[in-house]
């Protein structure tokens, strides 16, 4: 009898600690229990725990509601954080953050909707390991549609990291040991993003660490976007063997878009200096 005293004190113990208590409003119904005066729903329950009859408190039909509205509020506040740091972490340059498809001019309408689309079936599309490839002359948009895709694509909780070959290829130079783990660990990103292709230094020490990074990503059977100001003749006529098995790996693994128009980043010049001078009053 004792043991059980003890027993039932450590329940009531517990009951105690409980933040669920009685407040004003509520109510006992006839059945014994306490009532939420809000919901009019039991905020106690009966149990018998080893022959003890208990009426602890339990959350009402309200409290609930609240929880559970708590509870998704937070995770959607974890989740918007984990993307903003996905962001931080995915672009090398903070401006490209701000590249989305609402701020497209849709000056190559059918690119933009194929992007579009390429993010709506991504799933898909990463199950297939398929990517995109943008062939263009400088300054036709293919660097901002890329961000687009990553951007829309971080905001469905994607990993995706854009960067360009240089930037690899030197991180790689750059390291005493463990290079082959490192261009391993880009694929812990859903995407993998490489602006400018074809800018890199050309020797055969880079061409073998670019191969690697495309092999490496083939053999994952994971996705990549790749940017470049190459024509498609130079990928289907060039003479160079490593460029040819790198181009050969590129076209299998991303389907090629064309991007025409006029270079943008001249334009933006000629209208800056068009502000300027009337500023000045030249």
């Amino acid at each position: 009898m004792k043991d059980n005293n003890g027993f039932v004190n450590l329940l009531e113990s517990i009951a105690e600690r409980s933040p669920i208590k009685a407040e004003q409003g509520d109510y006992k119904e006839k059945d014994g229990l306490i009532y939420c005066g809000k919901c009019k729903t039991p905020k106690q329950v009966r149990i018998e725990i080893n022959g003890v009859n208990m009426t602890p408190f339990c959350m009402c039909q309200c409290e609930k509601e609240k929880y559970e509205k708590e509870k998704a509020e937070d995770k959607a506040r974890a989740l918007r954080e984990q993307i903003e740091r996905n962001r931080r972490a995915g672009f090398p340059e903070e401006q490209m953050q701000k590249w989305t498809f609402e701020k497209d001019d849709r000056a190559n309408e059918k690119i933009s909707d194929i992007c579009q689309r390429y993010v709506e079936n991504f799933p898909k599309m990463k199950a297939k390991g398929k990517g995109l490839m943008f062939l263009g002359g400088f300054g036709t948009g293919k660097t901002f549609l890329a961000a687009c895709i990553a951007n829309a694509l971080l905001d469905e909780g994607f990993s995706v990291l854009m960067t360009n070959f240089p930037r690899l290829v030197n991180t790689v130079h750059g390291m005493r040991e463990g290079k082959q783990e490192y261009i391993d660990s880009l694929n812990k990103y859903s995407l993998l993003i490489i602006d400018d292709l074809g800018v890199e230094r050309q020797s055969e020490y880079v061409a073998e660490i670019v191969q690697n990074i495309v092999d490496s990503r083939y053999r994952a059977g994971l996705p990549m976007v790749i940017t470049t100001n190459l024509s498609p003749k130079d990928f289907s006529e060039t003479q160079d063997i490593a460029k040819s098995r790198l181009y050969s790996r590129i076209s299998e693994m991303c389907l090629p878009l064309i991007v025409k128009g006029v270079d943008r980043r001249k334009a933006n010049a000629a209208d800056s200096d068009r502000e300027l001078a009337e500023l000045l009053g030249l």
